[in-house]
């Protein structure tokens, strides 16, 4: 932050713990982080009064009720729920027109293709982006510029899914 504030003149010479923005810490696939690393990321958070957002599969809040030192400092634990059928779809409609044209459910093609993604993710946002990104990997490698079944469906051999 110092940095870029240092770049565009805005730096302020008031101490850290008086200047007006927050430090924050994402931590992706935190469940995988050891009793260490947890410690290590608690005592970053009490001595440095950063924010820190710790982002883990479901039931990370359970694992974590078990360090009473750094549960004590949750603020609050969300799950994200799969995407509905309609919240699918608004996401599909945005990434679409990258890849050529609209998404136009009443194509066979599309429909098809709609109908593949929705059943590999489950709704799954995040699945969804590993899924376009190895969707778009295997368009470019094949010169291709329509999604397909079967662009979805190698696209999906290419991922490790852990949804049973």
């Amino acid at each position: 932050i110092d940095e870029h504030l240092i770049n565009t003149g805005e730096l302020q010479t008031r101490p850290r713990h008086l200047r007006k923005y927050v430090e924050l810490i994402i931590i992706d696939e935190s469940d995988r982080l050891n009793a260490t690393a947890l410690e290590m990321v608690r005592d970053h958070y009490d001595r440095d009064n950063v924010a820190v957002i710790l982002i883990g599969m479901p039931g990370i809040e359970k694992r974590f009720s078990r360090y009473p030192q750094l549960y004590s400092r949750v603020g609050f634990a969300h799950e994200y729920r799969p995407l509905s059928k309609d919240e699918l779809r608004f996401v599909l409609e945005r990434r679409w027109p990258k890849y050529g044209h609209p998404l136009d459910p009443d194509d066979f093609t599309d429909a098809q293709a709609l109908a593949a993604i929705a059943r590999i993710t489950r709704g799954n946002f995040r699945l969804v982006d590993r899924l376009f990104t190895q969707m778009e990997r295997i368009m470019q490698i094949n010169e291709l510029n329509t999604i397909t079944d079967d662009v979805v469906e190698a696209a999906r051999s290419t991922l490790v899914i852990g949804i049973t």
